[in-house]
């Protein structure tokens, strides 16, 4: 039978931090047993499972031979890993000036590093564009290379939707402008071009803000006209997870339309595992009430408690904007983000099967799927489809008539980028030449 190895490569980037690619490999043809018998699919018997420690993934309770006689010499061919969009939004605020200036100036090294790492990226900007302040607005104008030319231009892997972003309305102008609903639209006091249709949908999403306010909800007072007790009874509520759940509907502050939240089932998983970054008031790691202080002792507006609500669900990183005249700090900002999206950064969970050499053919029958580290191997066992993937995951074939793909269940796919993300040297195999094991 063909025996096939799917093992993972690292190399390190410019910050001297270990990233992760796939590489498949594939053998030549090798002697095998004539025993064609399965294994039960209940995944009973003498080499039954158990739940792998800490994690809901079924795995066998003994180490699958790697170095089986039916599976030995390799070749090699990559896998990619998958692209990574990155959200900007930034208030246009004048109090925002001293933050809009670090961030044109900041973002296209903050694009190179994310490049130097070898993922495949697009920076997405929400803010009005333009550059010339005035009156209570400070406009956002990004430079070459990044942007497409002197006049804050689009190019392949940037897109500039721009729109007012006001201090306390990030969220509602996201949902709204994301769901071009009543009042968000192109050409509307506060609406945008469509830019759903940017965001790639295998790709891992960052949200990053950048806002010395809050962005207002019905549960907290806040010190912007309107807030709090003001939001229509009539209308859904927005709470400080609304990002994620808001179901849709008119805006509780005034006449406009809201989008869904982007973890609701209107957008499916193209949020999945998303992150939220900030830089904002914030003063505090234990008391969300305290804001930062600036060097000429004067707070911001709020210490953000809508950021840190998001940012503290999802892992993300955060800065305080008190900081923002010193360029240092947001150096800082940049790494810290830039490391953050390298770190959830996914591998791509569905590896095309080689083509075997000339001749030679492959039995899906024979197949087994290996979690590998420092020197062991485990088998995810195989289901029947997607379908059945549940909580114990495993693996499947993208047609098991004529195989092209194998398949990790979501389960399997995020034990493997945890113990990968642990250990720098974990990796996953898939084998040709035994019987499958089944659950």
């Amino acid at each position: 039978m063909l025996g096939l190895e799917l093992k993972f490569a690292s190399w390190s980037t410019r910050f001297g931090r270990t990233l992760v690619g796939l590489i498949v490999a594939s053998s030549m043809l090798t002697a095998c047993g004539d025993d064609d018998r399965r294994p039960s699919r209940d995944g009973g018997g003498a080499d039954g499972a158990v739940d792998a420690p800490g994690r809901d993934v079924m795995i066998p309770d003994s180490p699958f031979d790697p170095d089986a006689a039916c599976a030995t010499a390799t070749s090699e061919a990559e896998v990619s890993r998958r692209p990574v969009d990155i959200i900007w939004m930034v208030d246009n605020s004048t109090s925002m000036e001293p933050a809009v200036r670090e961030v044109t100036a900041g973002l296209n090294d903050f694009a190179a590093r994310i490049g130097d790492s070898g993922l495949d990226y697009r920076v997405i900007m929400l803010s009005l564009r333009g550059t010339d302040g005035g009156g209570d607005r400070f406009p956002v104008c990004i430079p070459p290379p990044l942007a497409g030319d002197g006049s804050c231009g689009n190019n392949d892997r940037f897109f500039h939707a721009s729109v007012d972003i006001r201090s306390t309305q990030l969220v509602e102008t996201f949902l709204g402008t994301l769901g071009q609903t009543e009042g968000y639209r192109e050409g509307e006091a506060r609406g945008s071009v469509p830019w759903l249709d940017q965001l790639r949908a295998d790709s891992t999403k960052t949200i990053v803000i950048a806002s010395d306010d809050n962005s207002r909800t019905c549960t907290r007072p806040c010190t912007t006209e309107g807030c709090g007790s003001m939001c229509q009874p009539s209308d859904p509520r927005l709470t400080e997870i609304s990002l994620e759940d808001f179901p849709g509907g008119g805006n509780p502050f005034n006449g406009n339309v809201l989008g869904p939240g982007i973890l609701t089932d209107t957008y499916g998983t193209l949020f999945e595992g998303y992150t939220f970054n900030g830089i904002y008031g914030w003063g505090s790691e234990s008391n969300p009430d305290v804001t930062c202080t600036y060097p000429d002792d004067s707070t911001p507006e709020n210490p953000g408690w809508t950021y840190t609500a998001l940012v503290e669900r999802t892992g993300g990183v955060r800065a305080q904007v008190c900081d923002q005249a010193s360029s240092s700090a947001w150096d800082t900002f940049f790494d810290a983000v830039a490391s953050r999206v390298e770190d959830t950064a996914r591998i791509n969970c569905e590896v095309p099967i080689p083509t075997p050499p000339d001749g030679m053919m492959i039995d899906a029958d024979k197949v087994n799927v290996l979690l590998q580290t420092e020197g062991d191997a485990t088998a995810f066992r195989k289901v029947e489809n997607a379908a059945a993937c549940g909580t114990f995951g495993g693996w499947y074939y993208d047609n098991d008539d004529e195989p092209t793909t194998v398949i990790l269940c979501p389960a399997s796919c995020e034990m493997a980028q945890e113990v990968l993300r642990d250990t720098g040297s974990a990796g996953v195999a898939v084998q040709f030449g035994c019987d499958t094991l089944f659950i």
